[in-house]
C-alpha cells in the first residue's frame, strides 16, 4: 500500500530503509518524479508497454509489460534476466514519462526485450530478502580471499540476485587485477555464478551514499548521474584555498560540486583586469591582496603598511593604463567606502529562561567582586560600638590573674556538668516504686 508521505504510491511507511520508493529517509536513490501520474489522459489511450525497474544502488533498466499487469510505483515485480532465472526489483516510473527517459538514455523501443514475469509474490519477497541478507557476509569474506592471494583490489559493494542463483561484484583497483584463482575459490566457497565489475571512486561513493561535508546526503548517490572531470583550476578560478582535505569528498576525488557555481565565477572574472598584481605610484608600489569577484573590488596595500585599500574595477584599468603610458600617479586615489552592517543580536530575553540565568550569573558575579573587597580591605581592630574591652593592666598581678582563670573555669565546669533537674526527679520516682 502507498503511504502518506509521498505522492508514488505503492511504497511502504516513512523510514522504510530501502524498501519502498518514497523520498523520506533518504531510502531512494536517483528517483524520479512522475508529473503525469494526476493528469487525465484520453478515453482511447493505451499505456505504454515498457516500465523502468530499479534495484540495488543505482541500478535502472527497462522492462516490457506483456501481459498489461497494473503496476505502479513502488511495487516488487520479477523480472527477466539475461543469463536465465529471474529478479526482484522496484517500479520506478510507469506510463508515458517512460518513453521520456528512455529518449534521454538513448533506448530505442525495439531493444528492450526484457519481460516482467508477475507480481512478487510473499514466496519471491522472503527468497529475495534472504538473498539480500547474505551480501554482507559474503563481501567479507571475498576480501579475507583477496587478502590471501595478496590482489591488490578492494570489494566494496556484492549484489545478489533476486533467485540467489547469481552475485555481482563491485571493485575497485588502481590498474588490472588478474583474479581467476579468486574467481575459483568463490565459486567453491559459495556455488553460485559471479560477475566481476570494476568502478571507480565516484561510483562506489555513489553506491555506498553517505553524508557530505554541507550535511546532506552525496550528490552522486541522489541525482547526480554525470561525472564531469573536476580539477584544481576550478578552486583557484573561486578563490578557495588549495586543501586537499577540504576539498576532497568521500571518495577521495575532488568534489563534484566544485563545478556548479563555477560558469558563474567564469562569467564575472571577464570584468576584472588580468595582471595587475603591481601598481605603480609615487607613494610606491601598490600590491594586490584580495580580489572580491562579484562586488568588483580589488584591495591593495604599499609596503611596510598594514592597512589595505580597496579600488574599484575602473579605476584599477585607469591607473593601470596610465602604468603602460609611462606615467606614475602621485597615489591610489580615494578609496572606496565599504558599508559594514551592525551585526544583528538576537534577543533571547524570556527564551528557556535565558533572563533569570542571566540574572543569577550578575548576582554571583557581584558576590564574588564583594568578597575580593573585603579580603583586600584593611581589617580595623576597633571593637564594634558598645562593646568593652577588659584589657589587663600592667599594674594586674600574675597571681590575681591566674585566681580568676581558676574561677571562670569552675564555674565552665559546674554549668557542664549540672545534672538535669527534670531527670533528677524522675530518677528519685523511679527509686520509689522499685522501693
Amino acid at each position: 500500500m502507498g503511504c502518506g508521505s509521498c505522492s508514488s504510491g505503492g511504497c511502504t511507511p516513512a523510514g522504510c530503509k530501502s524498501n519502498g520508493s518514497c523520498l523520506t529517509n533518504g531510502c531512494s536513490k536517483l528517483d524520479v518524479y512522475d508529473w503525469l501520474s494526476n493528469m487525465d489522459m484520453p478515453a482511447n489511450y493505451k499505456a505504454f508497454s515498457i516500465i523502468e525497474v530499479k534495484f540495488k544502488g543505482s541500478r535502472k533498466d527497462f522492462y516490457v509489460n506483456t501481459d498489461n499487469i497494473y503496476l505502479e510505483a513502488g511495487e516488487l515485480v520479477v523480472v527477466e534476466t539475461p543469463t536465465g532465472g529471474f529478479d526482484v526489483g522496484h517500479v520506478s516510473v510507469t506510463g508515458e514519462l517512460v518513453r521520456m527517459q528512455m529518449v534521454k538514455r538513448h533506448v530505442n523501443e525495439a531493444d528492450v526485450t526484457k519481460k516482467v514475469y508477475r507480481k512478487a509474490t510473499p514466496a519471491d519477497v522472503d527468497k529475495w530478502k534472504a538473498a539480500k541478507e547474505l551480501e554482507w557476509e559474503t563481501m567479507h569474506k571475498t576480501r579475507k580471499l583477496a587478502l590471501e592471494l595478496g590482489l591488490s583490489m578492494k570489494i566494496s559493494d556484492v549484489d545478489y540476485q533476486g533467485d540467489k542463483t547469481k552475485a555481482t561484484f563491485y571493485y575497485t583497483a588502481e590498474g588490472r587485477v588478474d583474479f581467476r584463482e579468486l574467481i575459483k575459490k568463490m565459486a567453491e566457497a559459495f556455488r553460485i555464478r559471479i560477475e566481476m565489475r570494476q568502478i571507480g571512486m565516484r561510483q562506489e561513493a555513489s553506491r555506498l551514499g553517505g553524508i557530505g561535508s554541507c550535511g546532506r546526503e552525496l550528490c552522486c548517490s541522489t541525482w547526480l548521474t554525470d561525472f564531469k572531470t573536476v580539477s584544481t583550476s576550478a578552486a583557484r578560478y573561486q578563490n578557495l584555498s588549495l586543501n586537499t582535505l577540504k576539498l576532497a569528498g568521500q571518495c577521495g576525488k575532488l568534489k563534484c560540486c566544485l563545478n556548479y557555481e563555477l560558469d558563474t565565477y567564469m562569467d564575472a572574472l571577464k570584468y576584472i583586469p588580468d595582471n595587475v598584481n603591481i601598481l605603480r605610484t609615487e607613494k610606491g608600489d601598490a600590491r594586490l591582496q584580495k580580489t572580491d569577484i562579484f562586488k568588483k573590488l580589488m584591495w591593495f596595500s604599499y609596503p611596510m603598511e598594514d592597512s589595505w585599500i580597496p579600488l574599484e574595477i575602473d579605476r584599477v584599468k585607469e591607473i593601470q593604463q596610465q602604468n603602460k603610458d609611462g606615467i606614475f600617479p602621485p597615489d591610489l586615489g580615494e578609496s572606496v567606502e565599504i558599508e559594514s552592517k551592525p551585526v544583528k543580536v538576537l534577543d533571547y530575553e524570556n527564551v528557556v529562561g535565558q533572563d533569570s540565568l542571566t540574572r543569577l550569573d550578575e548576582r554571583n558575579r557581584n558576590k564574588k567582586k564583594s568578597k575580593n573587597k573585603n579580603k583586600n580591605k584593611p581589617q580595623d581592630n576597633k571593637p564594634p560600638q558598645g562593646v568593652v574591652v577588659q584589657q589587663q593592666t600592667k599594674e594586674q598581678k600574675p597571681a590575681e590573674a591566674n585566681k580568676n582563670n581558676g574561677q571562670n573555669n569552675k564555674n565552665r565546669n559546674n554549668r557542664r556538668f549540672k545534672p538535669n533537674r527534670n531527670n533528677r526527679n524522675d530518677q528519685n520516682k523511679g527509686n520509689e516504686s522499685g522501693s
